[in-house]
């Protein structure tokens, strides 16, 4: 959804007003084309995405990463002065949050089983 918002903004725009939003360097590599980066040009890949195997562990990054974006929607929505963008930056944050409390509970509800005592019953072999 970032990415449309960036699309949505330059779609219209000219040269001189990319470079004077400071969008030069994108332009020259991508010109007006979505390229999901982080804010100071590095492009996303797969090191982001987490997974030891361990649910406890992968929760509780799973967490962490929804409070990281979360924190991001609200700089970036402190930065934006469009009501066209900080609308959906609003939702975007507030999705957030919800995956928060979910993932909170899946944590609860994983750590409560792992606290279970568990019966195995062996088979009778003859």
């Amino acid at each position: 959804m970032v990415g449309s918002i960036v699309h949505q903004l330059m779609k219209g725009a000219s040269i001189e007003e990319i470079e004077k939003a400071g969008m030069g360097a994108y332009y020259a590599d991508h010109g007006k084309g979505i390229y999901p980066s982080s804010g100071s040009g590095v492009p996303f890949n797969a090191s982001y995405i987490q997974s030891k195997g361990d649910p406890i562990v992968d929760l509780t990054e799973d967490l962490a990463a929804e409070q990281k974006a979360r924190a991001t929607y609200e700089y970036l929505i402190n930065m934006a002065d469009d009501p066209d963008v900080i609308d959906p930056l609003k939702f975007l944050r507030e999705r957030e949050v919800v995956h928060y409390q979910r993932f909170g509970e899946a944590l609860r509800i994983v750590q409560e089983r792992l606290q279970e005592p568990h019966l195995f019953i062996m088979p009778n072999i003859k």
